[in-house]
């Protein structure tokens, strides 16, 4: 008797192991389910074909949960400062590339591309360079000595460089800087012929701001693609830096990126955040979701744009308060890392729902 008690008593526990084994299973599938239902950006980017990136802080790494972010929501990641001129080279012939090697190194990790940012710009010059006096021919061969010794460094690992920033006035002329006042509009066909020399497989970029729509500046901008491609100069994209403001952007976006991508290029958003009067409120913050899909979805519209990179993800690294008094809130996620309406906007946008 005791014996079949016993074994009556195995069997029920047997029993009880398999049910429970049983209910895990059948409560882990909605977990499972629900992780498919949401992916991060970079897997809903990478079954359009195209990149998802941001840039990155160099000083931010450190920190688990932005590392964390970084790493596994985007496809490709910008040096914020740490590939600049002044952050490079501060002292003539002397570089520090340590802030761009950390960042090369955690896009390698993580199977991310690294977009190069930048090698010739009128600002964060380094003071030997700024305030400088050379002639005319030194200058040309320091600029494209700079942009050769840079994008040699980095061949094959980084895949676009932003050769030349912010070269337009709002009007559509040619900003004066130390580059335009000295040797004219020739520095920047001279810029791409360097980096197309150092590393013949990077796509090479102009990028500007406020380029976004159909205006004067971007006028001048598609004329001077359409002159450096006319002339064989090796440009392959353009870079839209897209600082928006909630509720503003431009209706023109979609057609002006396709008039560039008809002149053969590749085009990007390449800085998108999008800022309102803070405080945030719930208006606010639903009008920049719209706004976010609506960029993603002109993305998507056209075939030659590749991606799309955010200036950060987090309020609480953003450049705006800073930069646009009384302003803020620009960024996917809140000053916690907890994504904001705009993450699932933009998300969407990026798949094409």
């Amino acid at each position: 008797m005791k014996l079949q008690l016993l074994s009556l008593r195995r069997a029920h526990a047997a029993a009880l192991v398999a049910s429970a084994a049983a209910l895990a299973v059948t409560l882990a599938a909605p977990t499972q389910a629900a992780g498919a239902a949401n992916p991060t950006l970079r897997e809903v980017a990478d079954r359009t074909g195209r990149f998802v990136g941001t840039a990155v802080n160099d000083g931010r790494l450190g920190d688990g949960t932005y590392a964390n972010i970084a790493k596994s929501e985007f496809s490709s990641v910008t040096a914020e400062n740490a590939m600049k001129w002044g952050s490079v080279e501060p002292n003539r012939g002397q570089f520090n590339w340590a802030a761009a090697d950390r960042l090369v190194s955690f896009a390698q990790a993580n199977r991310q591309k690294v977009y190069g940012h930048t090698l010739v710009w009128h600002s964060q010059m380094p003071n030997w360079l700024a305030n400088g006096s050379f002639s005319n021919a030194e200058l040309r061969t320091i600029m494209t000595g700079h942009v050769t010794t840079q994008v040699a460094r980095y061949k094959g690992k980084v895949q676009r460089w932003d050769v030349v920033n912010e070269a337009f006035n709002e009007n559509g002329t040619l900003r004066t800087s130390k580059f335009y006042n000295q040797l004219g509009q020739s520095y920047i066909a001279d810029a791409f012929r360097a980096a197309r020399a150092a590393d013949p497989s990077a796509k090479l970029f102009i990028n500007d701001y406020n380029t976004e729509g159909t205006n004067a500046k971007s006028d001048g901008l598609y004329n001077l693609v359409k002159s450096l491609k006319s002339q064989g100069v090796p440009i392959d994209g353009v870079g839209f830096q897209s600082h928006l403001i909630v509720g503003q952007v431009p209706s023109t976006m979609k057609a002006n990126l396709q008039r560039f991508a008809d002149l053969g290029v590749e085009v990007v958003i390449s800085e998108l955040d999008i800022r309102m009067a803070t405080p945030a409120d719930a208006t606010k913050l639903q009008q920049q979701a719209n706004d976010y899909k609506a960029v993603a979805r002109n993305c998507l519209a056209i075939a030659r744009c590749t991606g799309i990179t955010v200036w950060g993800f987090g309020d609480r690294d953003s450049w705006v308060p800073d930069t646009f008094p009384g302003q803020g809130a620009a960024n996917l996620y809140d000053t916690n890392y907890q994504p904001k309406p705009a993450y699932n906007a933009f998300r969407d946008g990026l798949a094409g729902s």
